[in-house]
């Protein structure tokens, strides 16, 4: 079987990997981080998603190349190895610098986890709770952070929960424990037991006998108060199916099409994204997250995770279920993974696509007639979910028909807790009290969106346009003119969001004219103004995210620069991402570029956050301005009862048409009447 250059790896390519590599490193043993696609070499692969476009013969597609990371046994060196999976070699293997630290797998956290369990110093800190009979403890590994320079150890910081409820859906993050864990990742030494702070300052205690506390629970079938029963079912059919066809990993929608990619690192990908056969984007994904804690106590100073870099989005895919994660008509889409020997895991149902309605596209009501024209605006949405430990994160890309792409991410789950006195009405200025004895730090959440445009073509200008009131003078006689200033970024290099100046960011390609406008064709980002890191720029912290300091960073395309903060976050001591790379200064100005997005969440938790959080929402979106000439959409059929089979409440009587509108009645009447 032909792959096509985007199609995410396969199970016999992971076992072709770990074939060449046992083969490379004949009697070591060796531990498997990730194996995965390496991205196609952007200049080989332009040729064949080209030929494809315009329906043309295919070339041959581009050498499929693996990325694998792994330790060796032996030494606990840590390798990063590049094969080419078309003539079954390797090109290279390397061993990486001791303080670089590769990503936290599956396995690696399950191994921590039980190892924690069962150390006989966790064991007797255990027996000084004094828990009641059927009380027991967990735990919940954490990627450690940075605060020293010189640590080259792979560490995990194991925070204790006491499990007081037997139960699947436990809510534990309501029991917090006094004291965690330091254990060695390759050694599984316990390096340290740090005891936790309990109060508004950094003083600690050692473990003292656990004063009962209710937990604060989620489950249904744990919860005191009784469930609803006025809530009705609400059901979406699509009778004759979707509007949607797929052809393996290729989406055709109305006039998009476009191929769904899924690696482990950042999960849902999407590449070579057309509007009626015309390039818009050639590859699109969230790049990177940061989530940094603003409790200045020791050990939270460190908890900083990288949940792209650190973890991964594909590792953390939930399998998505019918009825309850997608409503509609739903269309699934799989990936794969390794896992620690390097064997295939099926990821089942990582992403899922179905249509939705989003209100109104687009009306107007001509009031002298009183007919009204109506367009609904439906959109295709696909949608992947993470559970990154107690947080989950939901990102659902959006195409409407009228050109418009949205990326929306939702922050859910349980908020990460910390023990805390709070008798007596006590209270920190960085967190907020949740329950009895527990505490929620404040702490951002801060992605980044990758954009690589090809706005018809491959060779783009991003620039940036705001909205100024003109001048007093002769040609603003009556001080209301105001007009727009464009700022080119002709070099790679950054640039700040501005609400004040109505600042748009858009991506033109400045070698085809629109023929109304007299204006290169162009997108703009409409973006989502955030509050940018508030970590202190002398903070280790800061200098592992500088890409979450500005909120837009432009830099010419190179094929290996794809993550922000860089390929290797997990216990970084300074990122090697955007902030290094527009330090080239290259050129963007007509070339292949790529613009970097950061937005995010400043999260200063609710009580009504606890014990699961409900939905935070952000969104940006791309949308074409000039790239058409007249509103895309007018070629969506007017809405209609007929058509949509809308049901009224109980004996109001239906029009037959959503054309006619009672709005515009009483005018035309009037309009009649003076004729």
């Amino acid at each position: 079987m032909v792959l096509h250059p985007f199609d995410p790896i396969t199970p016999g390519e992971i076992t072709l990997a770990v074939r060449i590599l046992e083969a490379t490193f004949p009697g070591v043993q060796l531990r498997y981080k990730r194996i995965d696609l390496n991205e196609p070499i952007k200049k080989d692969v332009l040729p064949y998603i080209e030929a494809e476009r315009l329906r043309r013969p295919l070339p041959p597609p581009p050498t499929r190349l693996l990325y694998v990371l792994f330790h060796r046994l032996d030494s606990g060196a840590f390798y990063k190895a590049i094969l080419n999976a078309d003539k079954r070699s390797i090109i290279y293997a390397k061993e990486l610098p001791r303080e670089v630290q590769g990503p936290i797998d599956t396995d690696e956290i399950i191994a921590i986890e039980e190892l924690c369990m069962k150390h006989p110093a966790v064991l007797a800190e255990i027996e000084k709770l004094h828990l009641p009979a059927g009380v027991t403890v967990c735990n919940d590994p954490w990627m450690y952070g940075t605060d020293n320079e010189n640590e080259t150890r792979r560490l995990f910081q194991c925070f204790m929960y006491i499990v007081e409820v037997d139960h699947p859906q436990n809510n534990h993050y309501s029991v917090p424990c006094k004291f965690s864990p330091v254990f060695d990742g390759l050694t599984h030494e316990l390096i340290r037991m740090d005891y936790l702070p309990g109060g508004g300052d950094f003083d600690v205690t050692t473990t003292q006998p656990w004063k009962p506390v209710k937990t604060i629970q989620y489950a249904h079938d744990l919860l005191d108060e009784p469930l609803r029963t006025d809530l009705k079912p609400y059901i979406v059919q699509q009778p004759e199916g979707p509007s949607y066809s797929v052809d393996g990993r290729s989406v055709y929608w109305q006039k998009w099409r476009f191929r769904i990619g899924f690696n482990i690192r950042e999960g849902l990908i999407l590449y070579n994204i057309t509007y009626d056969n015309r390039n818009v984007l050639y590859r699109l994904a969230v790049s990177e997250m940061t989530v940094p804690y603003g409790d200045p106590r020791a050990p939270y100073h460190r908890k900083q995770a990288f949940d792209v870099g650190d973890t991964g989005f594909g590792v953390n895919a939930n399998q998505l279920s019918l009825g309850c994660d997608c409503l509609g008509h739903i269309k699934y889409f799989d990936g794969y993974r390794n896992d620690s020997k390097g064997n295939p895991v099926l990821l089942k149902n990582v992403i899922c696509m179905h249509e939705q309605d989003n209100g109104l596209q687009y009306k107007h009501t001509n009031y002298r007639s009183g007919d009204a024209t109506v367009v609904r605006n439906r959109q295709l949405a696909l949608q992947m979910i993470c559970t990154v430990a107690n947080y989950e994160y939901i990102f659902v890309y959006l195409f409407d028909q009228a050109g418009n792409v949205e990326l929306e991410v939702r922050a859910t789950g349980i908020l990460s807790t910390v023990p805390f006195d709070n008798e007596n009405g006590k209270t920190v200025p960085w967190g907020t009290n949740v329950g009895p004895g527990v505490m929620a730090p404040f702490h951002q959440h801060m992605f980044s969106l990758r954009i690589d445009p090809a706005i018809d073509g491959f060779k783009n200008t991003v620039y940036y346009e705001d909205s100024v009131p003109m001048p007093e003078d002769e040609s603003n006689p009556y001080l209301v003119g105001y007009t727009t200033e464009s700022t080119v970024m002709k070099n790679a290099s950054w640039a700040n969001t501005s609400v004040d100046r109505h600042r748009v960011f858009k991506i033109r390609n400045d070698s085809i004219t629109n023929p109304v406008t007299y204006k290169p064709v162009a997108y703009k980002l409409q973006t989502a103004p955030s509050q940018m890191l508030l970590v202190n720029p002398k903070a280790i912290g800061h200098r592992r995210a500088e890409f979450a300091t500005k909120p837009i960073w432009v830099t010419k395309y190179q094929d290996d620069e794809l993550y922000a903060a860089g390929e290797f976050t997990n216990q970084s001591r300074r990122a090697e991402g955007v902030e290094t790379w527009v330090q080239r200064k290259d050129n963007t100005e007509n070339d292949d570029v790529v613009l970097w997005h950061t937005f995010g969440l400043t999260h200063n938790p609710r009580v009504e956050d606890f014990p699961v959080m409900p939905m935070e929402r952000i969104s940006v979106m791309l949308k074409p301005d000039g790239f058409f000439t007249k509103n895309p959409a007018l070629d969506v059929p007017q809405s209609s009862q007929a058509f949509n089979k809308s049901t009224l409440h109980l004996e109001e009587k239906a029009s037959a048409c959503c054309a006619g509108s009672s709005a515009g009645t009483g005018k035309a009447k009037l309009y009649k009447r003076i004729e």
